[in-house]
């Protein structure tokens, strides 16, 4: 039998990679994790919609959660996704609590096990990603705000959520460029320079400044990793409440009431794909 289960995207309010605190708020892209246990002993991860991506962070999630549980089984895991990869919209974060709380899951299904916390779960699914070199700070922020919904205000390295709720039901408009960029590649010393500036930044967000603090991230970090400021100020033109780098980009994220089509237009000017998505509030959960 299959468990699958769902987790939303994510998108970033503060990058935490300068001073080690972030923030981020959900979003309705999404992804799906298929999960099969079966006596194996074996893992097998797939990814439907990129089978020439890696697939380390799948197997290293489900292994934890059985490890976890002292379960014996092995499992077949396809995940399927909205989001788009490598480029600051969380796809590792997601796939990770999906998969972790689709093994969780499918585990319950089979025995009586203990019951675990969501926290417990997120943090299975930051362990993993840490392993398989897909995170520099482990990505606290990104995998809260991905698993419950709305905004969460964190310090990534004693893995505390500060701060959090629903947030405004905007739309969400994101600036996806052809190149990819991972996240083991950047230059975090680089990052490091404006360390000050972030903090500042990150307790705006923290006063519960979110859009003022998302967009003064986002010309932070373009600053840092030599993404382009025009997108988001762009959209910033266009009536967009919010704008700025997502991640470490390349991807520019634009909060906005009803100016969408407005931003949409502006943007037409830089090469590269738009996504519209609204903000997500709902939590993690197993659909079937």
């Amino acid at each position: 039998m299959k468990t699958t289960a769902i987790c939303h995207g994510s998108a970033t309010i503060i990058n935490a990679i300068a001073t080690g605190k972030g923030a981020a708020f959900g979003i309705e892209l999404w992804t799906k994790a298929a999960i099969e246990l079966d006596d194996s002993g074996k893992i097998d991860g797939k990814i439907k919609d990129a089978p020439g991506e890696d697939t380390t962070l799948i197997e290293l999630c489900a292994r934890k959660v059985l490890d976890h549980f002292n379960a014996d089984y092995g499992a077949k895991i396809e995940t399927e996704s909205s989001i788009p990869i490598a480029r600051g919209l969380k796809s590792s974060s997601t796939a990770a609590n999906a998969v972790v709380l689709g093994i969780y899951g499918a585990l319950a299904e089979k025995e009586d096990i203990r019951e675990a916390d969501d926290l417990a779960l997120i943090n299975l699914g930051i362990d993993a990603a840490i392993d398989a070199k897909v995170t520099i700070t482990g990505a606290f922020d990104d995998a809260s705000s991905a698993y419950f919904g709305g905004y969460v205000v964190t310090d990534n390295t004693e893995r505390k959520i500060l701060k959090g709720g629903d947030m405004e039901t905007l739309d969400v408009l994101i600036f996806v460029p052809e190149e990819k960029t991972y996240t083991h590649s950047v230059d975090v010393k680089r990052m490091k320079l404006l360390e000050r500036e972030v903090e500042i930044a990150w307790n705006e967000a923290l006063k519960g400044n979110l859009y003022a603090a998302l967009t003064l991230n986002g010309l932070l970090y373009s600053a840092t990793t030599n993404n382009d400021p025009d997108i988001a100020l762009e959209a910033l033109n266009a009536g967009a409440i919010a704008a700025g780098l997502s991640g470490t980009g390349p991807a520019v994220a634009a909060l906005t009431m009803d100016r969408a089509d407005e931003i949409r237009d502006a943007w037409q000017a830089f090469e590269g794909e738009v996504i519209k998505t609204r903000v997500n509030n709902e939590k993690a959960h197993i659909v079937e």
